[in-house]
């Protein structure tokens, strides 16, 4: 008998297929004691155990590419974190086998993540997955994971850890359901960027049965359990007409009256760049850096090095423009060289822009290197700070970007609600204003985006969210300038117009959605695109402000 689940679609698309559960992990190795002479062989075995699993985790990012690579050097740094190797190297001193030793040692640094704010919670599942490749290679037994199947299927897992979706096989994996993450979690980016449609936050979904059919409507959120044959046609049937739509509009981002909304790409590095030129990316709205100062932690990169870097993204847009942010780090991205140590929150504490300013000769640096990069290329080039809190956070960014003889355009990221309530202050020293809708729901709603618990508050439908947008687009009209967003709101299609009916000037996002955000605003007038926006305000909850916007473009 069919059934419908809903949960958060966060990547488009529809798969029909049988289940398959994604192997758990049970590796919590025996308690026994050794002899004292056994101790240094075995934290001999326990460091090589670390060093070939965070090896393995750089393998598979340059296997991926991308925004996948990104997240799993991350893990490779955390798996290689002195202050863990250290706790379990004196676990081992006083008599535990290095198996036990790296379990005990990050179940302490998982208790202290859990308990050191949501943002830092939500990185537990990723600790966890580190820890059982790290025990799984010292008992010798292979590590759960996706399932070994000849047909394609839908996975079902609690959650994905980067390293098993980041290598997922598009030919077989037709979609994936879990029941935590997040819309802005490391799954819901990595689907986007695979092209898989995807649901998650979805409560109970390991419950459903090995083998079970099921439809996944990665637009929606739902899930038809048994789907009947009229389900499976009218599903295929819209998925078929939702290909040739996309296939059917070319050319920049305008809706069908003519209102211009340049549709630009997120990269992560010159890896992203072909992805974004095939889907047509008008340039790039969002270019992060943080890829080149992953790969040491100790040090920053080379002026050389990242001049390398960057020319490469620059030169794939001639004529086009392309929007730097500076080095994001703190919080979820720590570095050795530039990031405080114990900070007892450090979402809420010296990250992004902050961490610059406290390290003048690295923002230096790095300033200087995009000047050189963008010398004699016909590009359009624009630098960003993250984590802008006010007008004196933007006049010490623009200040270091006139210091380093920077020619460019210099804007802020709104990310924290001060800085949309007073963005008509901000642009008194920068030039344009650049929406990170991710980040700017979790400081909105203390929801952090790793969580599904707390999934619903990082909906960018929810109506606070909008009112924040419209503030942050509205000031930037009254001054002249411009007003993009950035963050994952820009992939959903539906939200795309409503973004432009609020006066955001351009979108960018994942390459993989940048066709389907052209189709649907290509369907609307600016009016409409307006109304819908209005509509959306005017509700009180995020389902709400989705439906309302949906009847006002559908014509209801």
């Amino acid at each position: 008998m069919e059934t419908t689940l809903r949960g958060v679609g966060v990547s488009h698309g529809v798969a029909i297929g049988e289940v398959r559960h994604m192997g758990t992990a049970v590796l919590e190795p025996p308690a026994k004691q050794i002899p004292a002479d056994e101790a240094e062989r075995e934290q001999g075995r326990a460091r090589q155990a670390v060093e070939a699993v965070a090896a393995d985790l750089v393998a598979r990012g340059n296997l991926a590419g991308g925004e996948a690579q990104h997240v799993l050097e991350a893990q490779a740094m955390m798996a290689q974190d002195p202050e863990l190797i250290a706790d379990v190297d004196r676990r081992i001193a006083v008599g535990s086998t290095a198996e036990r030793g790296v379990y005990d040692a990050f179940a302490a640094y998982r208790a202290l993540l859990a308990n050191a704010g949501e943002y830092l919670a939500g990185r537990v599942a990723d600790l966890d997955d580190v820890r059982n490749r790290i025990v799984a290679r010292l008992l010798g037994v292979p590590m759960p994971g996706v399932p070994d199947s000849d047909e394609p299927y839908v996975l079902i897992a609690r959650d994905l850890a980067p390293a098993d979706t980041a290598l997922l096989d598009p030919t077989l994996v037709l979609g994936f359901v879990t029941e935590e993450g997040g819309p802005t979690s490391h799954s819901a980016i990595l689907a986007r960027a695979l092209g898989v449609p995807a649901v998650v936050a979805l409560p109970g979904a390991g419950e459903i049965a090995e083998g079970t059919v099921v439809a996944v409507d990665g637009s929606t959120g739902e899930i038809f359990v048994e789907p009947s044959q009229e389900k499976r046609a009218e599903m295929e049937s819209a998925s078929a007409a939702r290909k040739a739509a996309l296939s059917a509009v070319t050319g920049p981002g305008a809706t069908s009256d003519g209102h211009k909304v340049p549709l630009l790409a997120n990269v992560g590095g010159p890896g992203d760049v072909p992805a974004a030129l095939e889907a047509g990316a008008e340039g790039v709205g969002l270019f992060r850096t943080e890829f080149l100062f992953l790969d040491d932690s100790k040090q920053a990169p080379s002026e050389e090095k990242q001049v390398e870097a960057y020319r490469a993204v620059l030169e794939a847009f001639p004529e086009g423009r392309v929007v730097v942010r500076v080095l994001d780090a703190g919080a979820d991205k720590p570095l050795e060289f530039l990031t405080p140590a114990d900070e007892p929150n450090p979402a809420l504490g010296v990250r992004g822009l902050r961490s610059l300013l406290d390290h003048p000769d690295v923002l230096r640096t790095q300033l200087t290197a995009l000047s050189r990069a963008a010398e004699g290329l016909p590009v359009y080039l624009e630098v960003m700070a993250p984590m802008v809190a006010d007008r004196a956070d933007a006049k010490a960014f623009a200040d270091a970007c006139r210091e380093a003889g920077l020619q460019a355009k210099f804007g802020a990221m709104v990310e924290i609600p001060s800085a949309a309530l007073r963005a008509r202050s901000i642009l008194q020293e920068v030039e344009f204003l650049s929406l990170g809708t991710n980040d700017l729901a979790q400081y909105t709603f203390a929801a952090d985006r790793q969580v599904g618990a707390v999934a619903r508050l990082q909906d960018p439908w929810q109506p606070a969210l909008l009112d924040l947008v419209a503030l942050s687009a509205e000031a930037a009209r009254a001054e002249g300038k411009s007003c993009g967003v950035c963050g994952e709101a820009a992939s959903d299609p539906l939200l795309a117009c409503v973004l432009t009916g609020l006066g955001v000037t351009s979108l960018s996002m994942g390459a993989a959605s940048i066709p389907y955000v052209r189709a649907t605003l290509a369907k609307h007038t600016l009016a409409q695109c307006e109304r819908a926006a209005s509509a959306a305000r005017a509700a009180d909850s995020a389902d709400e402000a989705r439906l309302a916007a949906q009847a006002v473009l559908s014509g209801e």
